[in-house]
């Protein structure tokens, strides 16, 4: 199982790696513009405003490298007065949170990342999102992702499940990265949606 996932992430990175700049600005652009259905979602999952006067909360991540772009998202939820969660990564490789204050607040963190430079919320602050969007390589038709293989947001979705949480799981990606099937293992977690950029993928 560990080869199988190994060799299709090595396909997909390369993938990755030949998208033009145009097309990448492009899908940057596009999930922008995708805000009010995040939104829409996340109300539904009981994290949102309606009718109570609170800022919706949603979950996300700052893209890195080949990722597709999140930066024009992140600005246009703050935009809309959304209170965004920004991923920080631990030593063991759990994930904090943080709260994000626009590009000039993020700081260089390790293996290429950036990271929120405000308090740290605790790594139960995302059981506070009504959405979470999450990175990954591919997610399949029953709405399985494949991720990087370090397991962090293996860990988000289990404590999302075991808080009761009814936070939207959203995984991020271009188009051609929803597969009919991805290599799982028992205790891998299904997402709700994936997010292209010529739509939304809706699962289960």
């Amino acid at each position: 199982m560990d080869n199988e996932k190994t060799a299709l992430r090595s396909r997909l990175l390369a993938r990755r790696r030949a998208i033009p700049a145009a097309e990448r600005g492009a899908a940057a652009r596009a999930f922008a513009e995708r805000v009010p259905e995040l939104l829409a979602a996340a109300d539904a999952a009981g994290g949102g405003t309606a009718g109570t006067g609170r800022r919706p909360t949603v979950a996300a991540y700052a893209s890195a490298g080949t990722e597709p772009g999140t930066r024009l998202l992140l600005e246009a939820l703050r935009g809309r007065g959304v209170r965004v969660l920004l991923p920080v990564l631990l030593p063991d490789d759990d994930l904090d949170w943080a709260l994000y204050d626009g590009p000039d607040g993020l700081l260089p963190a390790g293996r290429g990342l950036v990271e929120p430079a405000g308090l740290r919320l605790g790594p139960e602050a995302v059981c506070g999102a009504g959405a979470v969007l999450l990175p990954g390589l591919a997610v399949d038709r029953r709405g399985l992702r494949l991720g990087r293989g370090g397991g962090s947001y293996d860990r988000v979705l289990a404590r999302l499940a075991a808080s009761g949480s009814r936070a939207r799981a959203v995984v991020l990606l271009y188009d051609g990265e929803v597969l009919d099937e991805v290599p799982a293992e028992p205790h891998d977690r299904a997402v709700d949606a994936a997010v292209t950029p010529s739509g939304v993928h809706a699962f289960g």
